[in-house]
């Protein structure tokens, strides 16, 4: 492999996308792939720690989403770009269109600044000189949104675990967010597949597996409904 895929879940809390991604890693893996699989805000020391910060810590919006972004950068330069070099394949649990979905839509901050500070964290020379029309910024190859009902999100979060500050907003924050997805979406569809997460684990994981083959992204022949 000479350059590596970078894939994103994304979707609001309590969507199930967390469950899905180890099926993937495992499906690349049966072909050989060595996979990274990492998760933001986080994936590296530094930037767990923003996390613990960004999802505990009441804080001014804009502090939030200079946060937020910082441990991206962070991210991308140490563990991102380097897997990518080396043609491995990056799973990642969430990325920007999570920022602009909560931070943007949810928080309703300015998308504008939120767009100059995704150019500034994202911006690859390397990229800028493969792919100009990019702006070199770095995006996932493919983004797989699971869209689930707010109120069903809601439901699965409660059995789960203790909700941490987004966790326990109102459901009228998550429907902002939701539509925040869908703004993302309908502005890069070649970039999206959305999958309907409210449906059966094994129905949404063969979607899943459909969305990256259709993206010629997996090779080979799998069995719908597993690795």
């Amino acid at each position: 492999m000479t350059h590596g895929t970078f894939i994103s879940f994304e979707g609001i809390d309590g969507a199930g996308k967390s469950s899905h991604i180890a099926a993937l890693s495992d499906a690349f893996k049966a072909q050989g792939r060595n996979v990274v699989m990492t998760r933001e805000p986080g994936g590296t020391p530094l930037a767990e720690r923003l996390r613990e910060i960004i999802l505990h810590e009441p804080m001014d919006p804009l502090t939030e989403a200079l946060l937020v972004f910082a441990a991206r950068r962070e991210h991308i330069v140490q563990v991102i770009e380097p897997a990518l070099a080396r043609g491995d394949v990056v799973l990642c649990d969430r990325f920007t269109d999570a920022t602009f979905a909560y931070q943007g839509a949810g928080r309703g901050f300015d998308l504008k600044t939120l767009s100059f500070l995704e150019l500034a964290a994202q911006h690859s020379i390397e990229l800028q000189a493969q792919k100009p029309l990019t702006q070199g910024i770095r995006q996932p190859d493919l983004t797989i949104w699971f869209d689930v009902p707010p109120a069903v999100a809601a439901q699965r979060l409660a059995a789960a675990r203790t909700p941490d500050k987004f966790e326990s907003q109102s459901q009228a924050f998550f429907e902002r967010v939701v539509q925040g997805y869908a703004a993302r979406a309908a502005a890069q569809p070649q970039r999206f597949a959305r999958i309907n997460g409210h449906q059966a684990i094994d129905a949404v994981r063969a979607d899943v597996l459909a969305a990256v083959r259709a993206k010629g992204l997996l090779k080979g022949l799998l069995k719908e409904g597993g690795a």
